[in-house]
């Protein structure tokens, strides 16, 4: 069945929202994780992946007055490595940071070496090129259109996730396969390699180094601290005053409602929240376990963590079951209201009254089978919760991949997703107008 096979007509009377799909440029765009934002400027900024070895990732703005995109570079281009001919700066795994009219992220391999059933950082790089030279820290001058090159990586590491204390200045991330977690102090250019927060990491052997790694982390801008989990379900903080990491003791991830995992395990996030935000006027956290769908509140301060509501789509509700994305949804955000968590969530697919079934396990963070494309929205005042229905496009076809989310100032969601384009399947910027 393909990603993009065409509604059956008890869907269509079931449709409630309609997707606009753009094409921005780049016949080879590749599945993008979390690198979607809307800047202070009101426009839209995102980087489309690429999964080959010799062809960089594509940045690009979105300008919601009149439509228009424009290419802003070639990451690996960006990243001083052209003529290196290194495997290709592929994805931006990370959300943009702004701070004073910059905007900073940091970059990823898109290019990968199937090792025993997995996706693997190459070992052996193509001919007549060289190996992954490690993931960047980015910045970008949204009043100039320049970028600017802060530092590396150590050890040809991709960046997996990334997040900025904006007050002081620190960018603090974890890197992959292996699962360090990296400071980088912008304003004394200083990069700090913590070592392994988890493990191996995703270079770990299943069943027994290897460990998913937290893809969200957060900080505290009240006190600089920064927050991550691990797939064991315990919760980590580091301080740059202190230096070190440590584990919280009061608080963890195991509850029941997530599920029971074995961490050692591929194939899912394990007890690993799967993103999460900082609360500016409630001063805790809002995050979401991806495989159960359950939205909670973390209180860092006091380590007390309690379950909201569960936030997976009503058929997902009904059914009883995990969606089909093994790692669970990175489109969850707070919007311009500060009230309202929006969440780009998976449905089952039915036939003839019958639930699509997908493939039992998978080892990495990819579908299992066909799902249609939910809106949620939750409102943390009111609590009220709202499944806006699935989302098609004005063709009938499902948006599939989908694992970003922006919202503009006005509600309207922007998020990345893979629809068919001159008979082949790419991924790019899809727009929800305002459900509300």
């Amino acid at each position: 069945m393909k990603d993009t096979e065409i509604l059956t007509e008890p869907e269509k009377q079931a449709k409630t929202l309609i997707a606009k799909h753009y094409f921005s440029g780049f016949d080879k765009a590749h599945d993008t994780y979390n690198a979607i934002s809307a800047a202070s400027d009101g426009k839209i900024y995102y980087v489309l992946s690429s999964d080959q070895y010799d062809i960089g990732g594509h940045m690009y703005v979105f300008n919601p007055g009149d439509e228009s995109i424009k290419f802003l570079g070639d990451l690996t281009e960006i990243c001083g490595e052209k003529k290196l001919k290194a495997i290709a700066q592929g994805k931006s795994h990370v959300r943009f940071y702004e701070r004073n009219g910059k905007l900073y992220f940091s970059t990823h391999v898109g290019y990968y070496q199937l090792i025993d059933g997995m996706d693997r950082l190459p070992e052996m790089a193509p001919d007549g090129y060289k190996l992954y030279q490690g993931g960047h820290f980015l910045s970008y001058d949204l009043g100039t259109g320049q970028f600017q090159d802060l530092a590396i990586v150590p050890n040809g590491e991709g960046m997996v996730s990334m997040t900025m204390d904006l007050q002081r200045g620190h960018l603090y991330g974890i890197s992959w396969p292996n699962g360090h977690f990296i400071h980088y102090d912008l304003e004394r250019n200083v990069l700090k390699d913590l070592g392994a927060v988890s493990k191996k990491g995703e270079a770990g052997t299943p069943g027994d180094d290897f460990r998913s790694l937290c893809r969200s982390l957060f900080v505290d801008p009240e006190n600089g601290t920064v927050y991550f989990s691990v797939a064991e379900g315990d919760i980590f903080s580091y301080n740059p005053s202190k230096g070190i990491i440590e584990k919280l003791q009061n608080v963890d991830l195991r509850l029941d409602y997530f599920g029971k995992y074995d961490p050692t395990r591929p194939g899912s996030m394990s007890y690993n929240w799967r993103k999460i935000f900082w609360h500016p006027t409630e001063q805790v956290a809002y995050g979401v376990h991806g495989n159960s769908g359950y939205l909670f509140r973390f209180d860092p301060r006091h380590e007390k963590i309690e379950i909201v509501d569960r936030i997976t789509s009503e058929p997902s509700k009904k059914s009883g079951m995990f969606d089909q994305f093994s790692y669970g949804y990175l489109g969850f955000q707070l919007g311009p209201d500060q009230q309202t968590i929006y969440y780009l969530t998976g449905g089952p697919v039915y036939e003839n009254g019958k639930r699509l079934k997908g493939e039992e396990q998978i080892a990495k963070g990819a579908a299992k089978g066909i799902e249609n494309l939910h809106l949620i929205t939750y409102n943390l005042t009111t609590q009220k919760y709202i499944d806006h229905g699935p989302v098609f496009y004005e063709d009938g076809q499902r948006p599939t991949y989908v694992n970003s989310i922006a919202v503009d100032a006005k509600g309207d969601i922007y998020t990345l997703a893979r629809f068919e384009h001159q008979d082949h399947i790419i991924q790019d910027l899809v727009k929800i107008t305002n459900p509300f």
